[in-house]
């Protein structure tokens, strides 16, 4: 791309992007299987229940009230322990086989269905905490071998690359989700103990809480949305990954922030129209097509523009570079 003495070239086009990755998934549309495929697993499927292990924890926090040093509204108490009863009543452990960062993109993972066109969801109770540790390291594991395929196919389709290797990328996937895992034991755990004492306390302030700390998640995250990609288009390691996202945002914050704004908003967006059927009802089963496809579409526009942003970036260093020397000589 030849620019103008001392003329910086305009960054690559948003549009263009998102229309390049809808293109590439309506022309190999078999790539949104895998989040079909876990969806229909998600909703048609057994449901991991963990109510039996955990109802005899959540019945004693009426005891824990009365007996602790803090004193605690008894309404507020049964208020908490219903929430955490509803929760549990609809929780499923499957639902973690959508890992993150890298996983099968998923409408249901979060809404749990407890019922189906074929009616009640039937229940797996899972009462040790042996069986359900060891069912949740089987489960993320699959998660995250699952969605390095799913990945590896995408970067493939949509940067039209071949020959990069399937085993490199899982393993580099492997290692950059425990570093995530990592991050989310040394952060997360003391957030949601904190978490956990304010609702105890006030229902209200916790909800509060919860939504300035998704605000303050969104913002740290940003940084290192695109630490994956580079995984899959350019064969880094995990590492290596991360450094090129934090090192890539923190350039072209302006125009990528924008991006990642768009793509929540599609998704999450479209999200409550593919949500719209209920969950007894077949046409639940367009929902989760639209949603499979349309969350494909975004994750190639995303691979797309992590591509032609990096392009970008490195004909502004080098013309700056050659500037710097000119000024030099």
């Amino acid at each position: 791309m030849e620019t103008e003495q001392g003329k910086l070239p305009p960054p690559p086009r948003l549009f263009a992007s998102l229309m390049a990755g809808f293109d590439s998934v309506a022309n190999h549309v078999l790539v949104i299987l895998p989040p079909v495929l876990l969806d229909l697993f998600l909703w048609l499927g057994p449901r991991l229940s963990l109510k039996q292990f955990v109802q005899p924890v959540i019945d004693s926090m009426t005891t824990l009230a009365n007996s602790s040093l803090i004193k605690l509204n008894i309404t507020d108490v049964v208020s908490v322990q219903k929430l955490y009863s509803d929760f549990f009543s609809r929780f499923n452990l499957f639902s973690i086989l959508r890992t993150f960062p890298v996983g099968t993109t998923s409408l249901l993972n979060f809404q749990m269905p407890t019922q189906n066109p074929f009616g009640i969801t039937q229940s797996i109770n899972i009462g040790s905490p042996i069986g359900i540790l060891d069912w949740a390291i089987l489960l993320i594991f699959m998660g995250w071998l699952i969605g390095a395929v799913y990945y590896y196919w995408v970067a493939n389709v949509s940067l039209k690359t071949e020959g990069h290797l399937l085993l490199r990328s899982v393993k580099q996937v492997v290692l950059l989700s425990l570093i995530w895992v990592g991050l989310l034991i040394l952060f997360g755990l003391p957030s949601l103990f904190f978490l956990s004492v304010v609702s105890l306390i006030s229902p209200i302030l916790g909800q509060v809480v919860l939504f300035i700390g998704a605000i303050l998640l969104i913002w740290l995250v940003m940084p290192i949305f695109f630490s994956s990609h580079g995984i899959f288009s350019q064969q880094m390691n995990a590492l290596h990954a991360i450094l090129a996202s934090l090192r890539m945002v923190r350039f072209t914050l302006p125009n990528t922030g924008l991006f990642i704004l768009i793509f929540l908003v599609i998704n999450q967006g479209l999200g409550f129209l593919w949500n719209t059927p209920p969950l007894n009802s077949w046409w639940m089963l367009v929902g989760i097509i639209g949603h499979a496809f349309v969350s494909t579409a975004l994750l190639a526009a995303s691979f797309v523009y992590y591509r032609d942003i990096n392009a970008w970036l490195k004909i502004v260093f080098d013309q700056l570079q050659r500037q710097t020397a000119s000024i030099k000589a």
